[in-house]
């Protein structure tokens, strides 16, 4: 991913620096279980862990002879340590180093993306208590519809925000998956328990079945929770953008001291940001799709996914802890107008509570059908005409109680519990 998009303690996870890190990580961890099993003398174990180390500058040389990435990196390491470096990477294959390698950089991905989704939740929770009784219009096909409060539109947000959060907890567990099964999978080189004890040492979970890969289904999970994740943060921005509108402006995203919104019209505060996270949104669902059709290997193993995988993973994790920083920021941050809420509640002169009238005619006596057309036409009226609807009901059915109708406290009312609930 580009530096622009890149948050510091997330282009570390995917640096080459600590990706060969964790692959040197891994070559330890197996040639200290060799050692405690006596599979080779405990002070050639002592010397390639006192002495193995590489630099990225030499694995790079290497690979330009090798064209094998991990061979060079093996034959660095090796060379390193000296005649003890023999035992480097004994009885692995390349997958075993980078199946095994690449959990621990998701697992730490992921500690870093989810503490970006749970702050994000939070932020939405916190404003949304701040705005029970916030009333404003909910639209519905971009049209006025029916009142509600803005704290109600922010739990909404808060409680997907939460979904999301539970499905990377799951999608990113299920990636911190490792195996040292050999080629093909069948330990012909070290055995079950060889795997057991490197991947206790690294905290892995253990693949059932690897064929020498561990299988792509968890990937491809993890980049749809992600995608799924994204699309979450894509429909706040996509609600701040309309809500950010000249003609709506009932909320803004927080603008900087010295900030500017056009490089030719000094007037312009643009909603940038939520444009930023709509159009990063669609990267992570080509991601997702990317992902599903690395699932299909041939045979036992390709590496048809390797490629794929060396763009996606870093880049999908990469994107979305970006993204949740820049909607915790607009959240935490945007202007609110209550009172261009209340102006807006006006525009159909009362139409939007076409709703409770019909219901109320129904209640008194009338038939639906005759409801719905009294209603329909003065709302329509007193929409064409600027006459409030409120009037022009109060002519067309003098026995209404007008007052149960037009009651805006009873959408608070329901907002409150609605909002009560971001507590469970």
């Amino acid at each position: 991913m580009i530096e622009r998009y890149t948050r510091p303690e997330m282009g570390a996870v995917w640096s080459e620096e600590h990706k060969l890190a964790t692959w040197l990580e891994l070559e330890l961890a197996v040639v200290d279980a060799l050692a405690e099993r006596g599979a080779l003398p405990a002070g050639d174990a002592a010397a390639v862990r006192e002495r193995a180390s590489f630099t990225v500058e030499a694995v790079r040389e290497r690979e330009r002879v090798t064209d094998h990435d991990v061979a060079a990196f093996v034959d660095v390491v090796a060379a390193s340590v000296g005649e003890a470096g023999r035992w480097v990477h004994h009885g692995l294959t390349s997958s075993d180093v980078l199946d095994t390698a690449l959990a621990l950089q998701l697992r730490a991905a992921g500690e870093i993306c989810l503490a970006g989704a749970r702050a994000y939740r939070d932020a939405l929770a916190a404003r949304a208590r701040e705005h029970p009784g916030t009333l404003c219009v909910g639209r519905t096909h971009g049209v006025h519809a029916e009142p509600t409060t803005f704290g109600v539109k922010l739990a909404g947000f808060a409680f997907e925000a939460q979904r999301n959060v539970e499905r990377l907890e799951r999608a990113f567990a299920g990636v911190a998956v490792g195996a040292i099964s050999g080629a093909v999978g069948t330990y012909s080189a070290n055995g079950p328990e060889i795997e057991a004890a490197v991947l206790a040492r690294l905290g892995l979970a253990r693949e059932n079945v690897s064929t020498q890969v561990v299988a792509r289904d968890r990937h491809a999970e993890l980049l749809a929770a992600i995608a799924l994740a994204g699309a979450g943060l894509e429909r706040f921005a996509t609600e701040v953008r309309h809500l950010q509108r000249t003609e709506v402006r009932e909320i803004e995203e927080p603008f900087r001291e010295g900030q500017k919104g056009s490089s030719a019209m000094p007037h312009k505060r643009n909603p940038i940001v939520s444009e930023r996270v709509s159009g990063l949104a669609r990267l992570l669902r080509g991601y997702a799709q990317a992902g599903a059709e690395n699932v299909a290997l041939w045979h036992e193993r390709d590496i048809s996914h390797s490629s794929v995988e060396r763009v996606a993973l870093p880049d999908a994790t990469i994107l979305l802890d970006y993204m949740q920083s820049l909607a915790t920021r607009v959240v935490s941050g945007m202007v609110i107008h209550p009172d261009r809420m209340l102006a807006n509640l006006e525009a159909t002169y009362g139409a939007l509570f076409s709703q409770r009238a019909l219901l109320a005619l129904v209640e008194s006596g009338r038939s639906r059908d005759e409801a719905y057309r009294v209603v329909q036409e003065n709302a329509q009226l007193a929409w064409d005409t600027g006459t409030p609807f409120r009037e022009l009901l109060a002519g067309a059915a003098p026995d209404l109680e007008l007052e149960a109708v037009f009651d805006a406290n009873a959408f608070v009312r329901h907002a409150e519990e609605i909002v009560g609930r971001l507590g469970e």
